[in-house]
């Protein structure tokens, strides 16, 4: 029991100082519940409002992709650099180190390989296994023009309840459907949708013309894909455009792992999403560092 005797007056009420309450810093998110924040801002850095988030979940429909062989080997220098790894459980379990202090964004949508219909997926993940292992997001993919486009679409919305009930964002991947054009166009298509039916952040593509307008009528925050390899100075380019243009950061597998340099490279795509810093800086900042490896 306290020593009642021994407590002291309570006084420092600062009655002149009404009590403030900090806004949230991302877009379109500021009516989340507090778990869901909280997870948000260990993906996004509350300093800059973006993230570097390393895709390395490609294996879960096509396999050893070139880079991702050995994911001991070849990723795990690269997690000090990344704000958040996206990836699989099978991963996660088996090869990253429960130590890490990164935040984890887990694929839980699949069922299909690149030998079948890709859009024909379900959720392959339950709720209890993101619980388990203590992840920070739930990435869904979403294929708007696809096949099973109605399916996809499901699977998101499924995610995003059961997400909210348990303080767990739930992110949509925006694949692109094959009858539909890769321009501006169909990204504000596939991304408002997925917007408008709860998901809670957005990974989409670039496109050079009118991606600001993507970025604009999509209320919640979007980070860019990377796609296939290209040209380190091309990635870094494509990156700096996407920030510049109100992409909340970047979600790069290929154009790092596959890098000459991906330690270097990680390195640099920090700084322009970062820093700001220019692409043709970022250039020099990534052949710098690959030299001195």
């Amino acid at each position: 029991m306290p020593d009642a005797d021994g407590i002291k007056e309570a006084k420092l009420f600062y009655t002149d100082r009404p009590q403030q309450t900090e806004g949230f810093f991302l877009k379109g998110s500021g009516s989340l519940d507090w778990g869901i924040k909280n997870r948000l801002a260990r993906i996004f850095s509350p300093a800059s409002g973006r993230t570097v988030m390393l895709a390395i979940d490609h294996g879960y429909f096509q396999g050893p992709t070139t880079g991702l062989e050995r994911v001991d080997i070849n990723i795990l220098p690269l997690v000090p650099y990344a704000d958040t790894l996206m990836l699989t459980r099978g991963i996660l379990r088996t090869v990253v180190p429960p130590s890490t202090s990164r935040s984890i964004v887990l694929r839980v949508s699949g069922g299909a390989s690149i030998l079948k219909e890709l859009s024909n997926e379900d959720i392959a993940v339950d709720i209890e296994e993101s619980i388990r292992l203590n992840v920070c997001a739930m990435a869904v993919q979403v294929f708007i023009g696809g096949e099973y486009e109605k399916q996809s679409i499901i699977n998101m919305t499924r995610m995003v309840d059961i997400g909210n009930r348990y303080g767990i964002p739930t992110l949509a991947v925006t694949a692109v459907g094959k009858d539909m054009a890769r321009d501006a166009q169909y990204f504000r298509l596939a991304c408002r949708i997925c917007a408008e039916l709860g998901a809670h952040y957005i990974k989409t593509y670039y496109v050079e013309k009118d991606f600001e307008t993507v970025t604009a009528s999509c209320p919640v925050p979007i980070v860019m894909a990377g796609g296939k390899k290209i040209p380190e100075k091309e990635a870094l380019t494509m990156a700096y455009n996407a920030v510049q243009q109100g992409a909340s950061g970047v979600d790069m597998g290929r154009n790092i792992f596959q890098s000459d340099a991906p330690v270097a490279m990680i390195k640099a795509v920090r700084a322009v999403v970062h820093d700001n810093e220019t692409p043709a800086r970022a250039f020099d900042l990534y052949n710098t560092l690959k030299r001195e490896k």
